[in-house]
């Protein structure tokens, strides 16, 4: 006896965990990585190591020769790691997938093919309406490294480079408080017979805690502000000892500020750092005292302070030091390089498991939240609202 034909295809009764590895197919990744030409940025996407790892699993790399020369890798090196190697820079940009440090200028968009993947990073607070206009034009699809998010709902790029930032944070105070810096002539370390430095913190974020982790280990005496108590409270608990914690009252604030040696500013706002120091708190720091605004890249959190460079990074202003490079982690670009890479190469490789940047969408929400553009439909809320253009649910768009 025949059996009565099913209603439905076979394919429609395969579970659903079935039909997502059947759309899941292995792909092979063919990506460009061109030299940064921004002012002072030295770091690069991919170590030596990490292409090595990616080239293994039969992917494919293009350099622009001299793309790791700033954070010391050179061009042998990544030969040997599998990587190929070019001078011409629109070879580099026709790669389908593009991995930058910094956000590609409108003469580097020109260059690319349409519907290319640029991961790189955003800093969406340098950028102009048009940028995204371009971008949209080419259909280009885009990541932000800034935006991506882990399982625990962290930033790991931005965690990273913070960290980063706020040990270098007291490792350039300590220079610049040396006599040849035109310091006040104090070290850091705790001398037997000497006062330890007086170190102020403002801000208990990942640079507060890891400015506060340095200071103690070069045996500073710390004072960390903040208006959350409960990043006071992780920061105590991270570090693993008592320190002396405040929320921000102008009265204790001023008298830190009076006795510090060196104060680190890393608070963050939403638009812009809030200006926590105002010009008569500085005043009355001491002579030879030293200012590091790690959150000058959002404005600054003192109101003396000013943007500078790596190549003439201080001021002085009322005998106070001031450090006002925004781009502190690219002051040690091998480290910041090794960071960064190790941020991106779990994604490529799974971007290739899974069958391209499409497939992996659909299942990373973590990768999906760095997403901003997508072929050239603008899908980030923030990017939306900051420069008044159009924007979709990336959800409507890739299911």
């Amino acid at each position: 006896m025949n059996q009565p034909s099913s209603p439905f295809s076979k394919q429609q009764l395969l579970p659903q965990e079935e039909t997502l590895e059947v759309l899941k197919q292995k792909g092979e990744l063919f990506i460009g990585i061109p030299r940064e030409n921004q002012y002072q940025e030295k770091r690069v996407c991919l170590t030596p190591d990490a292409v090595n790892a990616i080239t293994a699993h039969g992917h494919r790399v293009l350099m622009e020769s001299g793309a790791g020369d700033g954070a010391n890798f050179s061009d042998i090196d990544y030969t040997n790691a599998g990587a190929e190697i070019t001078r011409d820079v629109k070879k580099v940009f026709s790669c389908p997938i593009l991995l930058k440090v910094e956000p590609p200028t409108l003469s580097e968009i020109d260059l690319m093919n349409p519907q290319t993947i640029i991961i790189s990073a955003l800093q969406i607070k340098t950028q102009r309406k048009e940028y995204f206009e371009v971008l949209a034009k080419k259909r280009l699809t885009a990541i932000a490294f800034e935006f991506i998010k882990d399982d625990d709902g962290n930033y790991p790029a931005v965690r990273s480079l913070s960290e980063i930032a706020g040990i270098s944070s007291i490792l350039i105070a300590s220079e610049l408080m040396a006599a040849t810096g035109k310091g006040n002539g104090l070290m850091f370390g705790n001398i037997s017979g000497v006062p330890p430095v007086e170190v102020v913190i403002i801000g208990a974020g990942t640079v507060g805690e890891f400015a506060a982790r340095s200071a103690l280990g070069l045996g500073a005496n710390i004072k960390v502000f903040d208006n959350s108590i409960s990043k006071l409270r992780n920061l105590q608990t991270n570090l693993n000892r008592t320190v002396y914690t405040s929320t921000i009252q102008p009265k204790n604030l001023i008298k830190s500020l009076k006795r510090c040696d060196v104060a680190i500013g890393a608070t963050r706002g939403k638009d812009r750092s809030p200006i926590v120091v105002g010009k008569s708190m500085v005043e009355n720091m001491k002579k030879g005292a030293v200012i590091i605004d790690v959150s000058i890249d959002m404005g600054g959190c003192f109101e003396t302070s000013e943007v500078t460079t790596h190549t003439k990074p201080t001021f002085e202003k009322y005998g106070v030091i001031h450090y006002g490079v925004p781009n502190i982690p690219s002051r040690y670009p091998r480290t910041s390089s090794i960071s960064i890479s190790n941020i991106f190469t779990p994604y490529l490789l799974k971007i290739g498991e899974d069958g391209g940047l499409e497939h992996s969408l659909r299942f990373d929400k973590g990768l999906r939240s760095g997403l901003y553009m997508y072929h050239g439909i603008l899908t980030n809320k923030s990017v939306g609202e900051w420069f008044g253009l159009s924007y979709n649910d990336i959800n409507f768009l890739i299911f």
